[in-house]
């Protein structure tokens, strides 16, 4: 009898590694810069990367839509799944925000410029006119724009850099999936623990949750 539960968790095991292994291979064979993305917001918001591509899959979120869902999640401290339930209910992210009480003021960053530009500057429009905790509803943010003011959080925290650096890249048209990987590459010159490969994330990580 002995004989055969060990077997039967040899087995389960064994089929467990073999998934986690197919869902690994997954990320390693996409492309390069997908696959920097997908580990770094793994890393970030504490998820496994095959969780990150795998949630990416079943719900059929675009690759900057992910970061979204982990930091509301991570604010409202409920799993993915939850948002997820809310978000193909037909909510945007801004009402999902609203609805776990979250003001839209933990979308933004702190940034020195004085003047900003697009896509960020309707945004902190809207922000810099707030004086008072009542003015923060008012606020109307589109999905597009959340999903900016998130990947720039996200991508600025995670490796180091201004936020202003990010958004001069932006302001340039060009995609977060690309600037992530290009920091990454940048740091790992220098010596950083950033590895464009996977092997090793970042030290510094953080958790969604910086103010």
């Amino acid at each position: 009898m002995r004989k055969i539960i060990v077997l039967i968790i040899v087995f389960v095991l064994t089929a467990a590694s073999s998934a986690a292994g197919q869902m690994d291979l997954g990320i390693s064979v996409a492309n390069g810069k997908l696959r920097s993305f997908y580990l770094a917001v793994g890393d970030y918001y504490h998820v496994p990367g095959f969780q990150v591509v795998a949630i990416r899959d079943r719900y059929r979120l675009s690759d900057e839509e992910l970061p979204v869902l982990f930091f509301l999640a991570a604010r409202a401290r409920v799993a993915p799944s939850v948002i997820m339930d809310l978000r193909l209910g037909g909510r945007s992210w801004l009402d999902i925000s609203f609805h776990y009480g979250l003001d839209p003021n933990i979308f933004f960053v702190f940034v020195q410029a004085s003047r900003i530009g697009p896509p960020y500057g309707n945004a902190y429009g809207y922000y810099k006119k707030c004086r008072a905790r009542s003015d923060w509803r008012k606020i109307v943010l589109t999905d597009r724009e959340v999903a900016d003011l998130v990947n720039l959080r996200f991508v600025s925290d995670y490796h180091g850099i201004s936020p202003e650096s990010v958004m001069e890249r932006r302001a340039r048209g060009e995609v977060f999936v690309s600037i992530n990987d290009d920091f990454g590459k940048a740091k790992a010159k220098k010596g950083g623990p950033w590895d464009p490969d996977g092997n090793k994330g970042q030290k510094n990580k953080g958790n969604g949750k910086r103010k």
